[in-house]
């Protein structure tokens, strides 16, 4: 089974001035019109991923996440921490997607989104 990056993210305390930064570098739209206001992102391309643009808290809490697609989150969490990876957020689930974040050996942030079963 293939396990493609299928989301980005980028966070920032300064996520309003970053959303219309790539709104208006590359034309994406980006819809803050949820209870959030995360602003997902549509790139307008058929091809690539899609994301999001959100607001952090903290002067250094600022990222940039990609997801990988995977069949069982909590499986891939044993093996990031029998691999040296540490779990940041373990397995979530929220109202339109199932995730979790880990931080590989050298403290990059990952993103894993569970695949709904066939």
């Amino acid at each position: 089974m293939q396990n493609p990056v299928v989301w980005f993210e980028i966070m920032s305390p300064a996520a309003d001035t970053l959303r219309g930064f790539y709104r208006d570098l590359f034309h994406w739209e980006i819809n803050t019109d949820n209870p959030t206001g995360y602003g997902m992102v549509n790139t307008g391309s058929e091809t690539g991923i899609q994301g999001g643009i959100a607001q952090a808290d903290g002067a250094e809490a600022q990222w940039v996440t990609v997801y990988i697609a995977v069949d069982d989150i909590s499986r891939y969490l044993a093996a990031i921490a029998e691999r040296g990876g540490t779990v940041v957020v373990p397995r979530t689930v929220a109202p339109d997607v199932t995730f979790a974040l880990f931080c590989d050996p050298a403290g990059n942030r990952i993103g894993l989104v569970e695949r709904a079963p066939a």
